[in-house]
């Protein structure tokens, strides 16, 4: 069967970022994967801007960097909240937040991650001890485990989740590059529409089921950009 035939039969494939993102929405919870802006879905985000959808609220480690990555759509004024865990070296988050005009919400970068793992795993929330006492707390309720006391963190959910793959083949399964891989499998279970922008699409059976780093359960839509900027990477050469 060709790569076509296969494609139809799984009706996982999309021609673009633009027809992957064709039903987003104002008001779209966003889950972004990555880690600064390594591993961006790029072409999604240039999608959701050209969208001109507003009032996003977009969960990943951090909102773009430098007015790279997700910084575009904070230019843009179409996010309305910022859930992360980093907000160094984005000027634009800095003023918008500062200037009341996106909240932002704040986590330890472990207790994001396992928020959004939760949220996949139909689990409503957990306790940990990272916070107490802190900020982070205020307004959470807190019990005592073992003498130690913790406080109660809720799972997340999404509309959608934008992630980049290295890999993926026509039922969706991908496979990641690295560290790229940070947040984005628990990111695709935890949305109710995941989009994998992937450098490279492959038939079934290529990847070995023992190296699939996301199944394709979790995926609804796939598509191969003609190119990427890879924006984080430099060549560097020495003599």
């Amino acid at each position: 069967m060709s790569l076509e035939n296969v494609r139809q039969s799984f009706s996982k494939f999309v021609a673009n970022a633009d027809a992957a993102l064709h039903d987003i929405f104002d008001g779209a919870r966003v889950m972004a994967g990555g880690f600064g802006l390594s591993g961006n879905a790029e072409s999604c985000i240039q999608a959701i801007a050209k969208s001109q959808k507003k009032d996003l609220t977009i969960i990943a480690n951090n909102c773009g960097n430098q007015g790279k990555g997700l910084a575009i759509l904070l230019q843009q004024r179409q996010v309305k909240k910022v859930c992360c865990s980093f907000v160094g070296g984005n000027p634009d988050l800095e003023a918008q937040m500062l200037a009341g005009e996106v909240e932002v919400e704040l986590n330890p970068q472990g207790t994001l991650a396992e928020r959004i793992r939760a949220g996949g795993a139909g689990i409503g929330g957990f306790y940990t001890p990272t916070g107490v006492g802190t900020e982070i707390a205020e307004g959470k309720e807190e019990k005592v485990f073992e003498g130690r006391r913790m406080i109660l963190e809720r799972g997340l959910k999404a509309d959608f989740a934008i992630i980049r793959a290295k890999e993926v083949d026509p039922f969706g399964n991908c496979r990641f590059y690295g560290t790229s891989k940070n947040f984005s499998p628990m990111m695709a279970m935890a949305a109710k529409v995941t989009i994998v922008e992937a450098e490279k699409e492959v038939p079934l059976g290529a990847i070995d089921p023992a190296d699939v780093h996301l199944p394709g359960l979790f995926v609804q839509r796939y598509f191969v950009p003609e190119s990427f900027k890879n924006i984080i990477e430099f060549r560097t050469t020495s003599d």
